[in-house]
């Protein structure tokens, strides 16, 4: 707990930030390198799939991110209404359009995928509804946020559809255990392990990596700026005042 309220403090919070900030970009870069020259150059053609199966080195990062970038911000958004936390709000808002531009590459790339594999661009499945359901989330989060002029009102009416939202995320992992889906199961989280060879596996998850360390960068960058505009916009009120 005291951990947390440490980090409550903006100014101690931008240390961290700069200190950090540098670190993470370079290794998101050197990991981004890496996973596409192994996703394109070094992983074979799956032998159903063709060269197609290389949307994967995308799609499934991007589909892993818009789910864990919706959990932190629903996170940051009980930390918000059960301790006050200041830096919370604006690490969840900071999240949101990092968690929809994931979400948004992961239908895109999923629709690119499902073409040649399905021989449709889109069906009414549940995995795949449930996606776009968490992308209109994402979306009405940040309409929220810009519908009022009071910071405090828009965290708080924000944190309470992240939260009612969150229940959509379960939905989405067990979706394709839950209901008949073209979808395939999953294929690297189970219980017996993955069920996907090395040479396809590895560069995936050098991927994952690139795209964790992506949102990293951009949250950093994305906070300090908001935490910036605070403080800008309380010194205008202490001039307005004065």
């Amino acid at each position: 707990m005291s951990v947390m309220h440490r980090f409550a403090n903006p100014t101690r919070f931008l240390r961290i930030v700069e200190l950090l900030f540098p670190w993470v970009a370079g290794v998101t870069a050197l990991l981004t390198v890496v996973g596409l020259y192994l996703g394109l150059f070094v992983a074979p053609p799956d032998y159903q799939q063709g060269d197609t199966v290389r949307i994967m080195f995308v799609h499934v990062p991007a589909a892993w991110m818009a789910l864990f970038v919706y959990a932190v911000m629903a996170v940051c958004s009980a930390m918000s209404l059960i301790w006050r936390h200041p830096v919370a709000d604006l690490t969840a808002k900071s999240c949101a359009p990092i968690g929809a531009c994931f979400t948004f590459i992961a239908l895109a790339t999923g629709s690119l995928w499902g073409e040649p594999m399905w021989g449709t661009w889109w069906v009414w499945d549940a995995r795949l509804t449930s996606m776009l359901i968490l992308f209109f989330l994402y979306l009405g989060y940040m309409a929220i946020w810009e519908a009022y002029d009071d910071p405090t009102r828009a965290a708080r009416a924000a944190a309470i559809l992240a939260l009612v939202g969150s229940v959509n995320l379960p939905i989405i992992k067990f979706s394709v255990d839950w209901w008949n889906t073209l979808h395939q199961p999953a294929s690297v989280a189970t219980m017996s392990g993955p069920k996907i060879h090395s040479s396809i596996l590895i560069p995936l998850l050098v991927m994952a990596l690139a795209f964790k360390g992506y949102f990293l960068t951009v949250l950093m960058m994305r906070v300090r700026s908001e935490i910036i505009g605070m403080k800008v916009r309380r010194l205008r009120l202490a001039v307005a005042r004065d």
